[in-house]
């Protein structure tokens, strides 16, 4: 079972992959450094470092679905 904490919410505008918000300094509408199509590999079994680029913080993606990035750590905090 995958732990809800490890995931992170995205959307797909065109080629590119957003957040709504950072999961680390709470920006919001964070555009990622990576393009629809590496989903698709990370699916496949690729690891991709994902650094946002609003505060350089670092998550390793080992997995997604159509709604959510699976990362090797929990990102989730547990905000009031």
């Amino acid at each position: 079972m995958i732990p809800f904490a490890n995931t992170w919410p995205y959307e797909t505008i065109g080629q590119d992959v957003y957040v709504q918000e950072c999961p680390f300094c709470q920006t919001a509408n964070v555009m990622l450094r990576m393009k629809k199509d590496e989903l698709q590999e990370i699916r496949d079994g690729r690891k991709k470092l994902l650094i946002f680029p609003c505060c350089h913080n670092k998550m390793t993606v080992v997995d997604n679905d159509n709604d959510y990035l699976l990362s090797d750590r929990p990102v989730r905090s547990k905000r009031k």
